[in-house]
């Protein structure tokens, strides 16, 4: 299908991705409860040449069967809209496991960008790179999150590599998401949220290590292992402008168990509130699954969640999807998905829940494994990028075909708004043969407006620069 648009009308569920834990020893809310709770070798070669020009981003009104899109058509450029009246019936085809196992980068690969863009390789040899966020002053803020440390990367010497690198905190616990605060140019604090627990450690713009020991904010979130029966384990963080609050996503112990009285799902597939301090810990919104990446719009401070949904329905469902979130949202999981289909393992569960699942704002393809997201506030890149959404997807492995292995452009229109359509941006990690080099996982705006890449398939991050046509 090359460039052309995959108008695809049913999109699929989750990869390997996130894993969480528990809270607190109190017993999990049942659905009517919580209903009212609160409301992630390395090598440089010269980059293949560009591809074609993208399409422009404007889905055709024809409505075609679904096509499901994979490694094989996903191209720099291409456009894809599914809508939730598409969706196949479960199990329309057999669950499958077909995880990657990662190579090492062949000599003539290289991630792939539309016409226009350059892509680098900006650092290599890192150990897991995952979540990645841009500090004030421009230091990129890496979560290597199997070393359990934070590193930090400073500059672009003219081979376009990071002059310094520099561990800025040891010892945490599977870290993920990466929070700077207060919001604004002159943090004190950075936040890290590990898989149990949220930490803080004393900070002034330009440090390269932490200047003061950790402060424990919250020990009581729900923590994982790494998935295979350990639980979605990242946690991201997130701060409105106004710093009043702080946001934490937790994804779901299971693929799609019961939560009635079931302990190990307690505080989880949920985003929670708390205050800045840690106390003060409700429900923002509930029943998605596993919300790995939160981000606020800075243009009209809604709310973003990046969503792996549930697993074993078959090649085309369920959608992974992007959304704005409402607060007292309900999404579904586990009973429901994108709106109010039944999920048949839970036939008959709620049917009070049905009409009240909300349907995601942008559903991507089943199994993608969408990961961070975050909003182009730079000025490197055309105009028609301004405030769009970018999400890192770490790729399948519940689906025969390979999908995902990309990082993906969700316009919003210079609106704040989404129309469901999604763009393929960054490809080029899954070989010919369908065998995976690279995964990503995280994406930042440097402070030059480059769109940087972290990717822990080949422990690089990747630096995506507008060079013009």
């Amino acid at each position: 299908m090359g460039l052309s648009l995959l108008l695809c009308l049913a999109p699929l569920p989750d990869a390997a991705a996130a894993a969480g834990g528990q809270p607190d020893a109190r017993p999990p809310m049942k659905a009517e409860a919580a209903a009212t709770a609160g409301a992630a070798t390395s090598g440089s070669h010269a980059p293949a040449p560009p591809p074609p020009s993208p399409p422009m981003l404007k889905p055709t009104p024809t409505r075609t069967p679904m096509v499901g899109a994979d490694f094989r058509n996903e191209t720099p450029g291409a456009v894809h809209l599914y809508r939730a009246a598409d969706l196949p019936p479960a199990h329309a085809t057999p669950s499958v496991d077909n995880g990657s196992k990662i190579i090492d980068r062949p000599a003539t690969a290289w991630p792939q960008a539309p016409r226009g863009f350059k892509v680098g390789l900006y650092a290599d040899k890192l150990n897991n790179p995952r979540y990645i966020r841009t500090a004030p002053n421009g230091d990129l803020f890496v979560a290597e999150s199997k070393g359990d440390d934070v590193r930090v990367l400073r500059g672009i010497g003219p081979d376009g590599r990071a002059q310094q690198s520099v561990v800025f905190a040891h010892d945490l616990k599977q870290p993920f998401g990466i929070a700077f605060y207060p919001p604004g140019p002159d943090p004190q604090w950075v936040y890290v949220g590990n898989t149990d627990s949220v930490w803080r450690f004393p900070y002034r713009n330009g440090d390269l290590t932490a200047r003061g020991p950790r402060e424990v904010i919250n020990d009581k979130i729900p923590g994982g292992g790494r998935l295979r029966g350990g639980g979605h384990w990242t946690r991201d963080i997130a701060f409105p402008a106004d710093g009043k609050k702080m946001y934490v996503s937790v994804g779901s112990h299971s693929n799609n168990d019961d939560t009635d009285d079931n302990p190990d799902e307690f505080h989880r597939a949920d985003i929670l509130e708390m205050n800045p301090d840690g106390t003060g810990t409700r429900v923002y919104a509930w029943g998605i699954r596993n919300p790995v990446g939160i981000a606020f719009d800075p243009r009209t401070g809604d709310l973003w969640t990046s969503v792996n949904e549930r697993d074993r329905l078959g090649d085309d469902l369920v959608p992974d999807y992007i959304t704005h979130v409402k607060e007292g949202g309900f999404y579904g999981w586990p009973w429901y998905y994108i709106g109010g289909n039944i999920d048949p393992r839970h036939a008959g569960k709620h049917p009070e829940l049905r009409d009240k699942v909300i349907v995601p704002d942008v559903l991507l393809q089943s199994h993608h494994a969408s990961l961070e997201l975050t909003f182009y506030d730079g000025k490197q890149f055309p105009a028609e990028y301004a405030g769009d959404i970018f999400a890192a997807q770490h790729g399948s492995w519940n689906r025969a075909p390979r999908t995902g292995y990309n990082v993906a452009r969700v316009p919003l229109h210079q609106t704040g708004h989404a129309t469901g359509e999604y763009q393929d941006f960054l490809t080029g990690f899954v070989t010919a043969d369908g065998q995976v080099w690279g995964r990503p996982v995280g994406v930042a705006v440097a402070r030059d407006g480059a769109l940087m890449v972290s990717d822990d398939g080949s422990n690089s991050i990747w630096r995506v620069s507008y060079v013009g046509k």
